[in-house]
Protein backbone atom coordinates (compact mmCIF):
# COMPACT_ATOMS: atom_id res chain seq x y z
CA UNK A 1 0.00 0.00 0.00
CA UNK A 2 2.76 2.57 0.81
CA UNK A 3 4.17 1.98 -2.68
CA UNK A 4 0.80 2.78 -4.22
CA UNK A 5 0.56 6.01 -2.20
CA UNK A 6 4.08 6.96 -3.30
CA UNK A 7 3.18 6.39 -6.96
CA UNK A 8 -0.03 8.36 -6.54
CA UNK A 9 1.82 11.40 -5.19
CA UNK A 10 4.53 11.11 -7.83
CA UNK A 11 1.96 11.25 -10.63
CA UNK A 12 0.23 14.24 -9.02
CA UNK A 13 3.56 16.05 -8.71
CA UNK A 14 4.63 15.39 -12.30
CA UNK A 15 1.28 16.22 -13.91
CA UNK A 16 0.67 19.31 -11.75
CA UNK A 17 4.11 20.64 -12.74
CA UNK A 18 3.33 19.99 -16.41
CA UNK A 19 -0.12 21.61 -16.17
CA UNK A 20 1.29 24.73 -14.50
CA UNK A 21 4.00 24.87 -17.17
CA UNK A 22 1.34 24.82 -19.88
CA UNK A 23 2.23 21.40 -21.27
CA UNK A 24 -1.40 20.24 -21.07
CA UNK A 25 -3.22 23.51 -21.82
CA UNK A 26 -4.17 24.20 -18.19
CA UNK A 27 -5.05 20.58 -17.62
CA UNK A 28 -7.74 20.40 -20.29
CA UNK A 29 -5.85 18.11 -22.63
CA UNK A 30 -4.36 15.30 -20.59
CA UNK A 31 -3.57 12.10 -22.50
CA UNK A 32 -6.05 9.25 -22.16
CA UNK A 33 -6.13 6.88 -19.21
CA UNK A 34 -4.37 4.05 -21.09
CA UNK A 35 -1.55 6.34 -22.19
CA UNK A 36 -1.04 7.64 -18.65
CA UNK A 37 -1.00 4.18 -17.05
CA UNK A 38 1.58 3.09 -19.62
CA UNK A 39 3.67 6.21 -19.10
CA UNK A 40 3.82 5.93 -15.30
CA UNK A 41 3.70 2.13 -15.11
CA UNK A 42 0.84 2.10 -12.61
CA UNK A 43 -2.59 0.53 -12.26
CA UNK A 44 -5.80 2.29 -13.25
CA UNK A 45 -6.69 2.57 -9.54
CA UNK A 46 -3.48 4.47 -8.76
CA UNK A 47 -3.94 6.73 -11.78
CA UNK A 48 -7.53 7.54 -10.81
CA UNK A 49 -6.40 8.46 -7.31
CA UNK A 50 -3.99 10.91 -8.90
CA UNK A 51 -6.66 12.33 -11.23
CA UNK A 52 -9.04 12.79 -8.33
CA UNK A 53 -6.36 14.65 -6.37
CA UNK A 54 -5.65 16.90 -9.36
CA UNK A 55 -9.37 17.61 -9.64
CA UNK A 56 -9.62 18.52 -5.96
CA UNK A 57 -6.70 20.91 -6.42
CA UNK A 58 -8.59 22.57 -9.28
CA UNK A 59 -5.98 21.59 -11.88
CA UNK A 60 -8.25 19.41 -13.98
CA UNK A 61 -12.00 19.25 -14.42
CA UNK A 62 -14.35 16.89 -16.22
CA UNK A 63 -15.98 19.92 -17.78
CA UNK A 64 -13.15 22.00 -19.14
CA UNK A 65 -15.38 24.81 -20.42
CA UNK A 66 -13.56 24.77 -23.75
CA UNK A 67 -14.67 27.69 -25.89
CA UNK A 68 -17.38 28.94 -23.53
CA UNK A 69 -18.33 29.55 -19.94
CA UNK A 70 -21.50 30.30 -18.02
CA UNK A 71 -22.04 33.23 -15.67
CA UNK A 72 -24.66 33.75 -12.96
CA UNK A 73 -25.52 37.42 -12.52
CA UNK A 74 -22.29 38.30 -14.32
CA UNK A 75 -19.93 36.09 -12.28
CA UNK A 76 -18.31 33.04 -13.92
CA UNK A 77 -19.33 29.71 -12.42
CA UNK A 78 -16.45 27.39 -11.55
CA UNK A 79 -17.58 23.94 -12.76
CA UNK A 80 -14.84 22.31 -10.71
CA UNK A 81 -16.74 23.20 -7.54
CA UNK A 82 -20.21 22.30 -8.76
CA UNK A 83 -22.74 25.03 -9.42
CA UNK A 84 -24.42 25.09 -6.01
CA UNK A 85 -21.12 25.32 -4.11
CA UNK A 86 -19.61 27.78 -6.59
CA UNK A 87 -22.60 30.10 -6.32
CA UNK A 88 -22.62 29.80 -2.52
CA UNK A 89 -18.98 30.91 -2.46
CA UNK A 90 -19.91 34.04 -4.42
CA UNK A 91 -22.75 34.82 -2.02
CA UNK A 92 -25.75 33.30 -3.83
CA UNK A 93 -27.62 30.67 -1.86
CA UNK A 94 -29.41 28.08 -3.99
CA UNK A 95 -31.00 24.81 -2.97
CA UNK A 96 -30.34 21.77 -5.15
CA UNK A 97 -33.00 19.07 -5.50
CA UNK A 98 -32.32 15.73 -7.15
CA UNK A 99 -35.31 14.68 -9.22
CA UNK A 100 -33.89 11.51 -10.68
CA UNK A 101 -30.76 9.38 -10.22
CA UNK A 102 -30.94 5.97 -11.84
CA UNK A 103 -29.77 3.82 -14.73
CA UNK A 104 -31.98 3.98 -17.82
CA UNK A 105 -32.08 2.51 -21.32
CA UNK A 106 -32.23 5.12 -24.07
CA UNK A 107 -31.67 3.66 -27.54
CA UNK A 108 -32.46 6.97 -29.23
CA UNK A 109 -29.78 8.83 -27.27
CA UNK A 110 -27.27 6.01 -27.86
CA UNK A 111 -27.85 6.30 -31.61
CA UNK A 112 -27.51 10.08 -31.47
CA UNK A 113 -24.23 9.96 -29.50
CA UNK A 114 -22.83 6.85 -31.20
CA UNK A 115 -22.32 4.91 -27.96
CA UNK A 116 -22.00 1.13 -27.97
CA UNK A 117 -24.34 0.71 -25.01
CA UNK A 118 -27.80 2.20 -24.59
CA UNK A 119 -27.56 2.16 -20.78
CA UNK A 120 -27.03 5.59 -19.20
CA UNK A 121 -26.88 7.06 -15.74
CA UNK A 122 -29.64 9.67 -15.57
CA UNK A 123 -29.16 12.51 -13.08
CA UNK A 124 -31.77 15.29 -13.12
CA UNK A 125 -31.45 18.24 -10.75
CA UNK A 126 -33.24 21.55 -10.22
CA UNK A 127 -31.70 24.53 -8.46
CA UNK A 128 -33.91 27.05 -6.72
CA UNK A 129 -33.73 30.49 -5.18
CA UNK A 130 -34.85 31.05 -1.59
CA UNK A 131 -38.39 31.84 -2.78
CA UNK A 132 -38.69 28.40 -4.39
CA UNK A 133 -38.46 29.54 -8.01
CA UNK A 134 -36.23 27.30 -10.11
CA UNK A 135 -33.42 28.99 -12.00
CA UNK A 136 -31.91 25.90 -13.61
CA UNK A 137 -32.94 22.38 -14.54
CA UNK A 138 -30.14 20.05 -15.65
CA UNK A 139 -30.50 16.59 -17.11
CA UNK A 140 -27.18 14.70 -17.22
CA UNK A 141 -26.70 11.44 -19.09
CA UNK A 142 -23.51 9.42 -18.56
CA UNK A 143 -22.76 6.10 -20.32
CA UNK A 144 -23.04 3.45 -17.59
CA UNK A 145 -19.89 1.61 -18.59
CA UNK A 146 -16.76 0.46 -16.77
CA UNK A 147 -16.47 1.64 -13.17
CA UNK A 148 -19.50 3.92 -13.62
CA UNK A 149 -21.91 1.00 -13.91
CA UNK A 150 -24.04 0.84 -10.76
CA UNK A 151 -23.16 4.39 -9.68
CA UNK A 152 -26.72 5.25 -8.49
CA UNK A 153 -26.53 2.37 -6.01
CA UNK A 154 -23.10 3.42 -4.72
CA UNK A 155 -23.79 7.14 -4.73
CA UNK A 156 -21.83 10.13 -5.97
CA UNK A 157 -18.34 10.98 -4.76
CA UNK A 158 -18.78 13.75 -2.21
CA UNK A 159 -22.17 14.49 -3.72
CA UNK A 160 -20.51 15.49 -6.99
CA UNK A 161 -20.94 13.87 -10.40
CA UNK A 162 -17.75 15.60 -11.58
CA UNK A 163 -15.75 13.89 -8.82
CA UNK A 164 -17.33 10.55 -9.64
CA UNK A 165 -16.28 10.94 -13.27
CA UNK A 166 -12.72 11.87 -12.31
CA UNK A 167 -12.52 8.92 -9.91
CA UNK A 168 -13.55 6.65 -12.80
CA UNK A 169 -10.83 8.14 -15.01
CA UNK A 170 -13.34 9.97 -17.25
CA UNK A 171 -11.66 13.31 -17.95
CA UNK A 172 -13.08 15.65 -20.59
CA UNK A 173 -10.73 17.00 -23.26
CA UNK A 174 -13.29 18.42 -25.68
CA UNK A 175 -16.88 19.52 -25.79
CA UNK A 176 -19.52 20.95 -28.07
CA UNK A 177 -22.89 22.50 -27.43
CA UNK A 178 -25.98 24.13 -28.87
CA UNK A 179 -27.87 26.98 -27.20
CA UNK A 180 -31.37 28.17 -28.03
CA UNK A 181 -34.31 29.91 -26.38
CA UNK A 182 -37.38 27.80 -25.68
CA UNK A 183 -40.71 28.33 -23.96
CA UNK A 184 -41.15 26.02 -20.97
CA UNK A 185 -43.56 23.16 -21.48
CA UNK A 186 -46.11 22.43 -18.78
CA UNK A 187 -44.07 19.67 -17.11
CA UNK A 188 -40.83 21.69 -16.85
CA UNK A 189 -42.74 24.80 -15.77
CA UNK A 190 -44.29 22.83 -12.91
CA UNK A 191 -40.89 21.55 -11.75
CA UNK A 192 -39.38 25.04 -11.91
CA UNK A 193 -42.44 26.73 -10.34
CA UNK A 194 -42.68 28.95 -13.40
CA UNK A 195 -45.34 29.74 -15.99
CA UNK A 196 -45.77 27.53 -19.07
CA UNK A 197 -44.34 29.25 -22.13
CA UNK A 198 -41.85 31.34 -20.09
CA UNK A 199 -38.62 31.76 -22.06
CA UNK A 200 -35.56 29.87 -20.80
CA UNK A 201 -32.14 29.26 -22.33
CA UNK A 202 -31.73 25.65 -23.47
CA UNK A 203 -28.10 24.50 -23.54
CA UNK A 204 -27.24 21.01 -24.78
CA UNK A 205 -23.61 19.93 -24.40
CA UNK A 206 -21.66 16.77 -25.18
CA UNK A 207 -18.32 16.17 -23.44
CA UNK A 208 -15.77 13.67 -24.79
CA UNK A 209 -12.61 11.99 -23.53
CA UNK A 210 -9.30 11.90 -25.35
CA UNK A 211 -10.29 8.77 -27.28
CA UNK A 212 -13.47 10.45 -28.54
CA UNK A 213 -15.81 8.47 -26.29
CA UNK A 214 -18.70 10.28 -24.62
CA UNK A 215 -18.10 11.30 -21.01
CA UNK A 216 -21.41 13.08 -20.47
CA UNK A 217 -24.32 14.69 -22.26
CA UNK A 218 -26.09 17.51 -20.44
CA UNK A 219 -29.24 19.44 -21.30
CA UNK A 220 -29.76 22.53 -19.15
CA UNK A 221 -32.67 24.94 -18.90
CA UNK A 222 -31.39 28.25 -17.53
CA UNK A 223 -33.22 31.39 -16.42
CA UNK A 224 -31.99 34.09 -18.87
CA UNK A 225 -32.50 36.74 -16.19
CA UNK A 226 -29.75 35.07 -14.15
CA UNK A 227 -27.52 33.14 -16.57
CA UNK A 228 -25.47 34.17 -19.59
CA UNK A 229 -23.39 32.02 -21.93
CA UNK A 230 -20.09 33.61 -22.98
CA UNK A 231 -18.32 32.29 -26.07
CA UNK A 232 -14.57 32.67 -26.57
CA UNK A 233 -12.27 32.32 -29.54
CA UNK A 234 -8.51 32.35 -29.98
CA UNK A 235 -6.13 31.27 -27.25
CA UNK A 236 -7.27 33.43 -24.37
CA UNK A 237 -7.12 31.99 -20.88
CA UNK A 238 -9.98 30.85 -18.73
CA UNK A 239 -11.87 33.30 -16.54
Amino acid sequence: MPGQVHKHHRIVRVLSDEIRAGVHSDGSRLPGEHALTQRFGVSRTTLRQALQALGEEGLIATHAGIGSFVTFEGTPIDNRLGWTKALAEQGTELTSETLRFEEVDDHELAAELGTDSSTFIALDRVRRLADGRGVSLERSRVPATGDLAGLPERGLVGGSLSRALIAAGRVTVSGEGVVSVRGLDAADAAVLHRSPGESFLRLTQVYRAGDGSVVEQVTSLLDPAKFELHVRSGQGGRP
